[in-house]
């Protein structure tokens, strides 16, 4: 038996060990753009927190992620290009990770870290891609890639109060909340980490302000509700975007909301202090891409969407007081794909050796080692809807130089762009024609790493939604999630299904549509060789239910659902269907 003396030896011996480990938290926000920090030259926007924790971090300058939203996640969770991990859009079924990709949070937990992610998640909804299936103890979380988006169904018909008293699904459940849904991510964040503080944590706090709707309460609006926010263009000989009346109040609207985001940052960063926690624990800021909108970006070409710099260069603040005492910035090329080796290397744990990374720890950067970093790794970048598109919105940097396409799949080289970032951040000058040899280097690497990625076998296969297993039901398939035709993300009369693997049995279905408009015809359930049909004759209604449906077994393949009005020819897919293993 042991001894009460040697069992409290071993406890305390478990508890040194565990606070040797830091803790980690993950802040990233929705298309807030490089430009929307006072740090970074903003005079308009009041963000005093995040400068005061820009002015504490090591600073990534030269800081970037992908194009969108989704991808700069899934690489951000994994250490991998999204291509790799199935990721390829924002909608249309190509937000859905494999769930055999390793995320930042199963690495932590072979660390005995309690992990939680409070926001926006958006690589997929169902069994197996959610966060509880991706190493996550505790997830708060919205549906799709925003709040008020088709495929976020318990706020889509909020409309213009989405943002506020939402249903969010809290540990796969939905849960109806008060207030403002940054107040609401960041206190529940604000719970995990008082309630784990005694053991290490992983925090994901991931804002999904300021994205559109751009709602927000009225003090913030109140706060920028007369300001002219071109006056930020006053700034020197930086190329700035023109600004109509509509960019405009949308600015007002983004900086009430990120200031919003700073009170809630500087919230959590107090409670640090009180809990005495700040010394041991890594806070990184970060954004997803660049603004949606046209308003200040420090003079970055373009925006949201673009591989220009304007699209994919973003701030990069990481605190770790215990391990880095001064502020610094640190000018190499670093990417999302750098962020999970590089907290395995600070929180002590290995990453997966059979996993293929893209990214590198930067710890060598911060600690001023520089062994093991390549700074002439090459960095690629793209983003089409749908699938990757020769060579539209695609690029290829190496160091300062970069290569840029927005030409046809057969284009000559004088077809691309050529910019050197160094004397030329603002992508002005396309050096193309004059150092053509180095644009010809620069594409065969583009050319390589995209043929490399597009035959990923996440991409090539994507992975289906898992319907009729314990770990969920019932299953709510929603709009994100499916593909088909470009318009399945909003329209009614449009053709769309849903990648699924389908457990033999007897189920109910229920199918919900986006209007009151269905009256009489046909649902159709076509299921692999078994289709179901049902007819309703019982005038309009947005709901229509099919009980006792026994569908077949689906190793892989497509669930289409959708309803044929009397005499309309038409066919109208659903915005939810709910299915119920009985």
């Amino acid at each position: 038996m042991r001894s009460p003396f040697l069992l409290l030896v071993f406890i305390f011996s478990l508890k040194v060990f565990s606070q040797e480990r830091p803790n980690v938290i993950l802040i990233i926000t929705d298309d807030q753009g490089y430009g929307d920090i006072g740090y970074h030259g903003n005079p308009v926007v009041k963000t005093p927190h995040l400068d005061q924790l820009a002015k504490e971090s090591v600073r990534l300058t030269n800081f970037y992620v992908s194009p969108v939203c989704a991808p700069t996640r899934s690489s951000l969770m994994t250490g991998r290009y999204s291509l790799r991990t199935g990721v390829h859009d924002t909608y249309n079924g190509g937000a859905i990770m494999a769930t055999e990709e390793v995320t930042i949070a199963e690495v932590l937990k072979q660390a005995n870290y309690k992990t939680g992610i409070f926001g926006k998640w958006h690589l997929g909804d169902n069994y197996p891609s959610r966060p509880s299936d991706q190493g996550f103890d505790e997830s708060l979380i919205h549906l799709a890639g925003g709040m008020g988006q088709p495929g976020d169904f318990t706020t889509y018909f909020k409309f213009d109060s989405s943002y506020f008293d939402p249903t969010l699904w809290h540990n796969n459940e939905m849960e109806d909340y008060k207030g403002y849904c940054s107040d609401i991510f960041a206190g529940e964040a604000l719970k995990f980490i008082r309630a784990n503080k005694d053991n290490p944590f992983f925090c994901y706090l991931a804002f999904n302000a300021p994205h559109t709707p751009l709602q927000l309460p009225q003090k913030y609006y109140d706060m920028y509700k007369d300001v002219d926010p071109e006056a930020t263009f006053k700034n020197g000989d930086k190329p700035m975007p023109r600004m109509s009346e509509q960019d405009k109040e949308a600015a007002r609207k983004v900086y009430g909301m990120v200031t919003n985001i700073d009170d809630n940052v500087g919230m959590i960063l107090e409670e640090l202090k009180k809990l005495k926690l700040d010394k041991n624990t890594i806070v990184i800021f970060m954004t997803d891409n660049g603004p949606q909108q046209y308003r200040y970006t420090a003079g970055f070409r373009e925006r949201k969407g673009s591989v220009y710099q304007g699209g994919v260069r973003v701030p990069f603040y990481l605190r770790y007081p215990q391990a880095f005492k001064k502020s610094k910035d640190i000018r190499v090329n670093a990417a999302h794909i750098d962020v999970l080796p590089t907290l395995a290397d600070l929180c002590k744990v290995d990453t997966p050796a059979e996993v293929e990374l893209d990214g590198q720890s930067f710890l060598p950067l911060m600690d001023g080692s520089k062994t093991a970093w390549d700074e002439d790794r090459s960095l690629f970048f793209y983003w089409t809807r749908k699938y990757p598109e020769r060579y539209e919105n695609i690029a290829q940097q190496i160091g300062d130089k970069k290569l840029v396409g927005h030409t046809s799949y057969g284009s000559d080289i004088e077809g691309f762009e050529l910019f050197d970032l160094e004397k030329d951040p603002y992508e002005q000058n396309n050096l193309v024609m004059s150092n053509t040899p180095l644009a010809l280097d620069l594409k065969d690497e583009l050319d390589k790493k995209f043929n490399e990625l597009t035959k990923s076998p996440h991409l090539v296969n994507q992975s289906p939604i898992i319907i009729g297993t314990e770990f969920e039901n019932p299953v709510y398939l929603n709009r994100n999630d499916a593909t088909g035709e470009r318009g399945v993300w909003r329209q009614t009369n449009v053709f769309g299904k849903w990648v699924v693997s389908l457990k033999e049995g007897t189920y109910d279905v229920e199918v919900k549509f986006i209007e009151s408009v269905i009256g009489k015809g046909v649902l159709n359930l076509e299921t692999g060789s078994v289709i179901n049909k049902q007819r309703y004759d019982e005038g309009e209604t947005d709901t229509l239910i099919m009980e006792n449906v026994s569908l077949p077994e689906i190793q892989r393949g497509d669930l289409i659902p959708f309803f044929n009005p009397d005499g309309s020819g038409g066919a109208i897919f659903p915005l939810w269907v709910k299915l119920t293993k009985k």
